[in-house]
């Protein structure tokens, strides 16, 4: 089963000018969509260690439920890895430490 997404996360930071030709990186890790990874729905299934049917299931429950999702065409979903990447950190559970 595949693990990896389908488009590699690039860590790289696009280098650019400023008005008097200085280089300088720019620092918006959220500016480029496709800069991201993505996942289909089988990939991110297998991440996820979920069935695919569960991901769907979450994506057509009233109100949706699940990480957020792109729908391309009508039978072609995309996950961004940095929305599952917040889904996932919001779902956490930190057990209490008894006294």
């Amino acid at each position: 089963m595949p693990t990896e997404p389908i488009a590699a996360y690039t860590n790289r930071q696009p280098r650019t000018k400023n008005e008097d030709g200085v280089h300088f990186v720019q620092d918006d890790s959220r500016s480029s969509l496709l800069a991201n990874a993505w996942y289909s729905t089988s990939d991110l299934a297998a991440c996820l260690r979920v069935n695919a049917s569960t991901l769907r299931r979450w994506r057509t429950a009233r109100p949706p439920q699940g990480p957020p999702f792109v729908s391309v065409s009508e039978r072609v979903i995309m996950y961004s890895a940095l929305d599952v990447e917040e889904w996932l950190h919001s779902h956490r559970t930190v057990p209490r430490r008894e006294a």
